[in-house]
This record gives structure tokens, C-alpha cells and sequence, in this order.
């Protein structure tokens, strides 16, 4: 698996000169081998988390009643939403289906992690997906994204790949020329009990394993965490974090965490400058806002942290500087020479970093009173 990227000559059909590009790049390779498909999948419930977006909504839930799964609900949680126009577009269109259930839910605690705790609430899924409203799945994505659970009785998590819906705009060809959200095209295990040896900050730079628009957990390992903590996520003041707070979580408790490339969704990424730079920044704060997370309500895992942190601020200032000079693209991506990654989205993401904590702390003291969803035992 890979991407392929080319130059199209004026006047020449797109679609051609992308078979020419691939024909040549992977000339002399062996075909891949299917990927397994597993033993029984598991009854799977996938959460999908949005805020008053129906126009986009429509778009992913197609995708997924496309899904070759043979057992699974869709579960949609609007967040505090404004207009009734998800409701709608849910109970019209797609209620009542005999193949796919669809249910909707409300929660009216803003933030993408109490979104994500309802639909955990709610859930009956021996296995939880997540997605967000802005992706379309590939038709395989739900199989071969639950398949390893039913493999690996250790495994708590798997994470699978992202790529790029569209790049129509200079903002969204910048993002994808350094890895957007992609994190490779092979496969990958982190087990606790053998650390990886290329990850100085394992468990807690958990923004290598995946993200949060492409997930699924063992429903047991992710309620026995709590779930996500409503403090972090889009649309709270820390900005993000909520997915990398799991990751590290459910890693902490002995679980295994399995990435799968072959689990693919494709992203509409932010299309404007505006866009990226606020994307810069809240990557900073959900980062340092969910280690905040992390060790608020894991405070036995500092040590841990403090000695891998100076090792990984060295890693973290070597990968800027290779983004920055253009040298820093994601394996089997390409592009980054020709975008240099520019030196004021680095210092966003710096002031971010700086500014989680803080924003963890607001939105803490922005739940004091809330009625937050119970993801203790879930609808079973």
C-alpha cells in the first residue's frame, strides 16, 4: 500500500498520468497479499460525533451502511447542537433501516469527548468504533479494523489509516506533504510489556498511533479507563487530546494497541490557511492537554514521564527542524521538499503546547455541576 503523486502536463487526462505514476512506482513489486480477515468479528457499535452537521453527516453515515461488517449499529451523538437539522436528517432518512440500525442521541455537554462518552453510554457493541462526520469509510474499514480483536485477547485498541479526501487547496496539500493524519502503510503493534525502541516518549507520545477519526476500542478496556475524559477534545478549552488520552490510557493498563493501515477512511481536510494555523495550535494544546489528563488521573505514571520527557523534547525539536527544512514527511509520502513546513505553524503548535494544561484546567472547572454520561456498563 501506498500513495502515488504526480505532476499532470497541461492537457493531459488526470486519471491517465496517475496510472502512468503508479505502473511505474510499483513496477518489479509482488502484489500485496489480502490482509486476514480474522475469526468471528465482533458485534461492533461505531459512534459518530458531530455538532449541527448534517450537511456533512449525510456523506459519512452512506459510507458506512456501505460496510462489509456483518454485525454492527451506528450510534449518532449530536453535541450541543443549535438547530434540529441532524434529528431530522437522522430520523428521516435513516431510522427505521432493516440492513444497519441507526439510532440518535443528544448531548447536550459541548466538547468531542462527552460526545464520544454518550455514544459509549449507549452503545452495545462488544467492539466501540469511532469516526468523525467529516470522513468517508472505505467499504472493508469496520472489518478490518475489528478483526484483530478477535484475534488478540490482549488487545485493547487498533487505530488505521487516514489519507486525504481531497487537495484542492495550498493549506490541504501542505498538511498531506507532512503526514497528515496518516501514520504509515505498515502494520504495527505497541505492546507496554516491550516498548518500542524508536518511541523515547512510549506510551505518552501517543500522537504516532493514531487518530481520534479512525479508532476502535474493546468496550471492557475502554469503560475500565472511564472512557475519554470530557475535559479534552474539540470544543472544550483544551482543544483537542480526547483520542490521545485513550491511547495512552488503555496502553497503560497492560493493553495492546494495534495499527492497521488497511482500516481506511478518507478525510476532508481543513481547506484554508485560518484553518491550518488553528489546527497548529490545537494540536499543541491537546497534546500537553491530555498528558495534563493523563497524570491528573493517573499520577502514578510521572516518574515514567519525567524520565522519558528529556529524550523526547531532543526528538521533538530534531522532527521540527526536519519539517521546517522540508525533510519531514510521513513514511510513503511525499512532498515535503517542495512544502517546507512553515516556521510560524511550528510556533503555534509550540504556544499550544504551552497553553494545554491551562485549557485543561478551564475545562474542568467547566464541568463542575454537568451531568456527564455514565460509561460504566453501557446499554448491555
Amino acid at each position: 500500500m501506498a500513495t502515488v503523486v504526480c505532476r499532470v502536463p497541461p492537457g493531459r487526462n488526470a486519471g491517465d498520468a496517475v496510472a502512468a505514476a503508479a505502473r511505474a512506482q510499483l513496477a518489479g513489486r509482488e502484489p500485496a497479499a489480502p490482509p486476514p480477515r480474522g475469526g468471528d468479528l465482533p458485534r461492533t457499535s461505531v459512534v459518530v460525533g458531530t455538532r449541527d452537521g448534517a450537511d456533512r453527516l449525510a456523506r459519512t453515515l452512506d459510507s458506512l451502511l456501505a460496510q462489509d461488517h456483518p454485525d454492527f449499529e451506528v450510534v449518532v451523538v449530536d453535541n450541543a447542537p443549535v438547530t434540529a437539522a441532524t434529528r431530522d436528517l437522522v430520523e428521516h432518512k435513516y431510522s427505521g433501516l432493516e440492513t444497519v440500525p441507526v439510532r440518535y442521541v443528544r448531548e447536550p455537554v459541548p466538547g468531542l469527548a462527552a460526545a464520544r462518552n454518550r455514544g459509549v453510554a449507549v452503545a452495545d457493541g462488544m467492539v466501540l468504533a469511532f469516526t468523525d462526520d467529516d470522513v468517508v469509510a472505505d467499504p472493508h474499514w469496520l472489518t478490518a479494523l475489528t478483526a484483530p480483536f478477535a484475534d488478540d485477547p490482549r488487545l485493547g485498541c487498533t487505530t488505521g489509516l487516514i489519507l486525504p479526501a481531497r487537495l484542492r487547496t495550498p493549506a490541504q496539500i501542505l498538511l498531506e506533504s507532512h503526514g497528515g493524519f496518516a501514520k504509515g502503510f505498515t502494520p504495527r503493534t505497541y505492546d507496554p510489556r516491550c516498548p518500542p525502541a524508536d518511541q523515547s516518549l512510549f506510551p505518552f507520545a501517543a500522537g504516532s498511533f493514531g487518530s481520534g477519526a479512525n479508532m476502535a476500542f474493546r468496550a471492557a478496556a475502554l469503560r475500565r479507563i472511564g472512557g475519554f475524559d470530557p475535559a479534552t477534545g474539540t470544543g472544550t478549552p483544551a482543544r483537542g487530546g480526547d483520542d490521545l488520552y485513550a491511547f495512552a490510557a488503555v496502553l497503560a493498563t497492560g493493553h495492546r494497541l494495534r495499527y492497521s493501515p488497511e482500516a481506511l477512511v478518507w478525510h476532508h481536510h481543513r481547506e484554508t490557511w485560518q484553518d491550518l494555523a488553528a489546527q497548529s495550535y490545537g494540536y499543541g494544546a491537546g497534546l500537553t492537554a491530555s498528558l495534563t489528563a493523563l497524570l491528573v488521573r493517573r499520577p502514578g505514571l510521572l516518574p515514567a514521564l519525567l524520565r522519558r520527557l528529556p529524550a523526547g523534547l531532543a526528538h521533538a525539536r530534531a522532527a521540527t527542524a526536519h519539517r521546517e527544512s522540508g525533510t519531514g514527511a510521513a513514511p510513503g509520502l511525499h512532498g515535503a521538499q517542495e512544502h517546507p513546513w512553515p516556521r510560524h505553524l511550528s510556533r503555534l503548535e509550540r504556544l499550544g503546547m504551552l497553553a494545554g494544561p491551562l485549557g485543561y484546567a478551564r475545562a474542568r472547572l467547566r464541568l463542575r455541576g454537568a451531568q456527564l454520561p455514565d460509561v460504566g456498563a453501557g446499554r448491555r
